[in-house]
């Protein structure tokens, strides 16, 4: 488990010796010094494909950062603590699609609340024909929106294991926007062994 407190704390002193301020750090790694501030306080952690480029620019290695402190390397020690650093990158990584397919559950069901009352009130309440339609229009338009960025997330969170040959991959939104499915289990071909299955969304990584 990653203490994000110390590792916030620790990127905060790292930048501090390099005399950057949040802002110029920010500028160089390409986000806001927003984002800067919530890593330093513990609220979130630099996103992976960032994490190589923070420690450049703070001189640290990246089992440092996960560390939260500077640590020193030998040649015994060494694999040992990059397969630690893999598997906290990959430990991160699940927790994160967690929070996005939670996220997609929670969408999902307001969207579905608001089409049905948008939906309830064009068929129980006498209105003009024009503001039925408004209405139902939006009811619409909010309920494609959400199935877009609720399939989006389904998409890019976790991975699909193909039943056939147990290989893991993130598909391309046209297939499984097309795909047919009941929950998260959509009928799709492997890109490895080239089979249709029924495949199941997992969260954990495939293995190297």
């Amino acid at each position: 488990m990653l203490d994000q407190v110390q590792i916030g704390k620790f990127i905060a002193a790292c930048r501090k010796e390099k005399h950057l301020t949040q802002a110029q750090l920010a500028e160089k790694l390409g986000v806001s010094d927003r984002a800067v501030s919530k890593w330093e306080t513990g609220r979130s952690m630099p996103d992976a494909s960032i994490m190589p480029e923070l420690c450049r620019e703070i001189d640290i290695t990246l089992n440092d950062l996960f560390s939260g402190r500077r640590i020193t390397m030998t040649m015994e020690n060494y694999k040992e603590a990059a397969e630690a650093t893999m598997l906290k990158l990959k430990e991160n990584e699940e927790r994160a699609a967690r929070k996005l397919l939670d996220l997609e559950v929670v969408i999902g069901m307001i969207s579905a609340v608001c089409f049905i009352t948008l939906i309830g009130i064009v068929s129980g309440i006498e209105l003009p024909l024009w503001a039925a339609i408004l209405i139902g229009g939006i009811g619409t338009v909010q309920f494609l929106a959400a199935v877009h960025v609720c399939l989006k997330i389904e998409t890019n969170a976790g991975y699909y294991e193909c039943a056939e040959c147990g290989h893991r991959y993130v598909p391309k939104y046209s297939k499984v926007l097309w795909a047919p499915h009941f929950g998260r289990t959509r009928h799709m071909v492997c890109p490895e062994c080239g089979k249709k299955s029924w495949q199941k969304k997992v969260i954990t990584a495939p293995k190297d």
